[in-house]
């Protein structure tokens, strides 16, 4: 099929049956079903749609933006945080990049049926190892209306369906984007009930018991969120926690690439989880470093909480260079995502001691060190154990656009693949197949065994 101007009212009938069904197990397996046949689809199939999908949410910008609105009006009245409100607001500016994004997917190679290993065993006997869709995803996440454009256009270039649960902060903008999204899916050969909506809290827990439904789960939260889901489906979790960042700066760090990098880390975007939240400095740089970096970012209105050593260095400055009050930093600060313009500095003694930190309170999401000395960076790159570990560079690049995936649908902090930001191949499994002409095992067990040929080719 081809693309033709959409209208988010003209939803197919599928679809809408979609959007009535409240039960999650029903529209598990009405996704389900929709998933098997998206699988077949080919290529130029699933690009046209994901190209119907960037359409439809072009038509369907005010209404989209006019949700959001109404989202973030209610979320004022409640007093969230300022990280979350943040994450919420959905302006033109951020529905245009998010609608690039999946044009950007679309222009991806196919993730699927590629040929990992092509190998004869014997003549005749021939072993393929191919990529395939996961199935159905579970993706649930706090606030970030965007990421529900992301996920669909990944779930979709993929091969995968997917039943999304945003926050109740957002449910407005979630409900219009789904609404867009399948009115786009309507005009393609994908059925619109590929991508779905979960609105209540309650549903959550009906979600995380659909192991013969849903393929995999993807919650997008804090880290005691991700452990209750862990800890409460039998579903594999692909687990994306707190973003807790640290920044390191090296006795040999550049002043210059340190201050930016700082400045950047911190202030670029506060709310994301890529932001630093703790500066480690090296006690080299207590008396020559120390007072740009924390003026250039009380400039940049960031609050710092710091070690006594870094409060000590800096007490002779504060009411002159610096503003009052520098707050001391507790036990708990070197461990919380803030989300916020808030830094906690601690000083550190080596480089080693500055890996033991990060080692010991990181997310292990994303951490850097700022050195022009090649040794101490190798040294850091290789002994931190995070799923993003840069030199001289902002923690912000760790990002699935900025790498170049087209988009992502979380960053995995868990040690097992996927790590880091997780695009499409993220959301991809291989099978086997194998094809002979007749062969049986019992030839290559016997007492006169056929040996195996094992060519690649």
């Amino acid at each position: 099929m081809t693309a033709s101007p959409i209208s988010t009212s003209s939803m197919s009938a599928s679809s809408r049956s979609a959007a009535s069904v409240r039960s999650p197990l029903e529209l598990a397996q009405q996704t389900r079903q929709a998933a098997q046949a998206l699988a077949g689809l080919s290529e130029a199939q699933k690009n046209q749609a994901i190209e119907a999908i960037a359409q439809a949410l072009e038509a369907a910008a005010a209404d989209i933006l006019a949700a959001n609105m109404a989202d973030r009006e209610v979320a004022e009245t409640e007093h969230i945080t300022p990280a979350l409100y943040a994450r919420l607001k959905l302006d033109k500016a951020k529905l245009q990049g998010a609608i690039a994004g999946i044009r950007d997917v679309g222009r991806l190679p196919d993730p699927i049926g590629q040929v990992q290993i092509q190998r004869r065993l014997d003549q005749g006997l021939i072993l393929r190892r191919l990529t395939c869709p996961v199935g159905v995803l579970g993706v649930i996440f706090e606030s970030r209306p965007d990421a529900v454009m992301q996920i669909a256009s990944l779930a979709i270039k993929s091969g995968n369906g997917a039943i999304l649960k945003g926050g109740r902060e957002a449910v407005r903008s979630c409900k219009a984007i789904v609404q867009a999204i399948q009115a786009g899916l309507a005009q393609s050969d994908v059925d619109p009930a590929a991508i779905q909506l979960l609105t209540s809290r309650s549903e959550i827990a009906e979600l995380l018991k659909l192991e013969q439904q849903v393929d995999l789960i993807i919650p997008r939260g804090s880290n005691s969120f991700v452990r209750y889901v862990q800890q409460n489906t039998a579903i594999p979790v692909l687990g994306h926690a707190d973003g807790v960042c640290h920044l390191y700066l090296d006795k040999a760090a550049d002043a210059s690439k340190a201050i930016a990098i700082a400045i950047d880390a911190k202030t670029h975007y506060p709310a994301a989880c890529n932001a630093i939240e703790t500066l480690l400095v090296h006690e080299d740089l207590l008396s020559t470093l120390l007072l740009p970096v924390v003026g250039a970012l009380q400039a940049a209105k960031v609050e710092i909480r710091g070690d006594q050593r870094v409060l000590a260095a800096l007490k002779p400055w504060v009411g002159t260079q610096l503003q009052a009050p520098l707050t001391l930093a507790t036990e708990e600060d070197w461990s919380t995502e803030y989300g916020d313009l808030i830094l906690a500095i601690q000083v550190v003694s080596s480089t080693e001691a500055a890996i033991a930190h990060i080692n010991r309170y990181s997310s292990r999401h994303t951490d850097a060190i700022v050195t022009e000395d090649p040794a101490t960076a190798d040294r850091f790159l290789a002994q931190v154990d995070s799923a993003g570990v840069y030199h001289n560079c902002s923690t912000r690049f760790a990002d699935g656009f900025r790498y170049g995936f087209g988009a992502e649908v979380g960053i995995s902090t868990q040690k097992l693949p996927p790590r880091g930001p997780v695009g499409l191949e993220g959301l991809i499994t291989y099978k086997y197949q194998l094809v002979g002409e007749g062969h049986i095992a019992a030839t290559y067990t016997s007492e006169n065994a056929r040996p195996f040929l094992h060519e690649d080719f």
